[in-house]
């Protein structure tokens, strides 16, 4: 039987958590989550490779309405971030309100009906209106190499980790040099007998002002008043003074660079590996990456770098562009995710049959990142646009979710059934942060990154400060949609 609810979420991940008990509290009551895995946490669930963690401090990595005062770590380990969704999640009664093991496999919406009919390993649901919450950092980015099928040894990717094999006195090769692997590299190598790291382009590395939370500190966050909060305000503004070098990066993104340089002649004292650990484009071009042990550990003895991508895959021998090879027991993929090619964007569909991916024709748009003309009553969480690279998710979310629950609450107040962006007021904020983009380090830092899609288009990123950000995205205004009147018989 077909189940029906006025809101469905899709994803038990920290955007789909918030989004719920937010509709919640506003007054919205029948919200169910769909989750395709068996319990909360989306990417930090699935993400369980060694020494996981956070590069955004802790205490604005978490939702501000549930403040978190047992934090260990100025920067939260996977484990600990985990177990802090599941209980606000919890906490806030979504266990009883989510379906586990349910994957949806389509989503169109039906004009006629006004709703949205969703295909799910469970059957058919129907909302009134559905939240996108599954995330840009969801599906695993497997590399299409020659021969990687056909590997005889153990091969997996960093997000789909696999803890069984023992790495123990085994040859491996790391294939990419992202987040992920400047986290795992250095706890996998004093355990392997040979790694080999292939490194398509070398990456900026800073160090990594990481330490455990004193217990005095503990107890000022449990029992002051308003302690929380500001802490959040200096590690806020401090995220924000590293903001204003992304949007001007010459000289102040050359200075922050500075730092990296130094930081990588001070660790790798071998000038033909410091030269091959180099990045020859400006830092914050891509992702900054931050690590206390990562440079160290590829100065071990048992370490190889390649600088080179990966052609193909020989029988047990990993070959390089540059014609290095390294026959090799297990591969690791560091490749990252689907960031603006989702799959979901293959399956969500509008009345007439067209996918999201369709109307993006590979450059993915929605106005404030969380409404896509075409596609009524849906919203999408960490949506196109919305990317910084120094602030923390949850900031973005948060203002997503307050205006998504303006939205639906208006809608029910009114009696609007049918809320659709209206083309052009898309199409002008898209030309607005296309137009903003050039002059920041992520368009002009001289790298190839994910946050630029298959046309050559940043649709990742946000040109402006977090500030505007969280302003003009949490802020829903009526006149930008078209309000349809309902055709369904009262």
């Amino acid at each position: 039987m077909t189940q029906h609810h006025e809101v469905i979420v899709i994803g038990a991940g920290v955007s789909g958590v918030g989004a719920a008990i937010k509709l919640r509290e506003a007054g919205v009551d029948d919200v169910v989550i769909v989750e395709k895995a068996e319990t909360f946490g989306g990417t930090w669930r699935a993400n369980t490779y060694p020494g996981c963690a956070c590069d955004v401090p802790s205490g604005l990595y978490s939702f501000s309405f549930a403040p978190n005062p047992e934090w260990s770590r100025l920067f939260a380990t996977q484990p600990e971030i985990l177990a802090y969704i599941d209980r606000v999640a919890r906490e806030h009664g979504l266990a009883e309100r989510t379906r586990f093991g349910v994957t949806m496999t389509g989503a169109q919406w039906d004009a006629a009906a006004e709703l949205w009919r969703l295909d799910t390993t469970s059957g058919e649901f129907t909302a009134r209106f559905v939240v996108s919450a599954a995330g840009p950092w969801n599906e695993p980015r497997f590399p299409d190499i020659t021969g990687l099928d056909e590997f005889d040894g153990e091969v997996f990717h960093s997000a789909r980790w696999n803890h069984d094999y023992d790495l123990r006195g085994k040859r491996v090769a790391v294939i990419g040099t992202g987040a992920s692997a400047v986290q795992f590299v250095p706890q996998i190598q004093p355990e392997v007998a040979a790694l080999h790291l292939f490194q398509r382009t070398a990456q900026w590395v800073l160090p990594k002002p990481d330490h455990p939370v004193p217990g005095i500190e503990k107890q000022v966050m449990r029992r002051v008043p308003f302690a929380h909060k500001a802490l959040r305000g200096i590690e806020y503004a401090m995220m924000e003074g590293l903001g204003v070098a992304f949007r001007h990066p010459r000289p102040l993104m050359q200075a922050v660079q500075g730092i990296g340089s130094a930081y990588l002649r001070a660790v790798v004292r071998d000038p033909v590996l410091r030269a091959k650990l180099t990045p020859d484009y400006l830092l914050g071009c891509k992702r900054i990456l931050f690590s206390n042990n990562y440079l160290q550990s590829l100065t071990k003895t048992n370490v190889d770098v390649h600088a080179t991508a990966v052609t193909e895959i020989r029988g047990n021998t990993v070959m390089g562009a540059d014609g290095s090879s390294a026959e090799v027991d297990a591969i690791i993929l560091g490749t990252g995710f689907h960031i603006l090619d989702s799959p979901l964007g293959e399956i969500v569909r509008d009345a007439d049959g067209r996918s999201l991916a369709d109307h993006w024709k590979g450059s993915p748009e929605a106005y404030l990142g969380t409404v896509t003309t075409g596609f009524p009553n849906m919203f999408s969480v960490l949506g196109p646009s919305l990317g910084t690279g120094h602030s923390s998710a949850f900031a973005v979310l948060e203002a997503q979710i307050t205006f998504l629950v303006s939205a639906v609450t208006r809608a029910r107040r009114e009696g609007w059934p049918v809320l659709d962006v209206r083309p052009e007021v898309q199409a002008r904020y898209v030309d607005e942060v296309q137009a903003a983009l050039p002059g920041t380090v992520y368009n002009s830092g001289g790298c190839r990154s994910y946050y630029l899609d298959v046309n050559g288009r940043n649709s990742f990123s946000w040109p402006w400060s977090t500030g505007a950000l969280t302003s003009r995205v949490s802020s829903f205004d009526p006149s930008d949609f078209t309000v349809t009147e309902s055709k369904v018989p009262s």
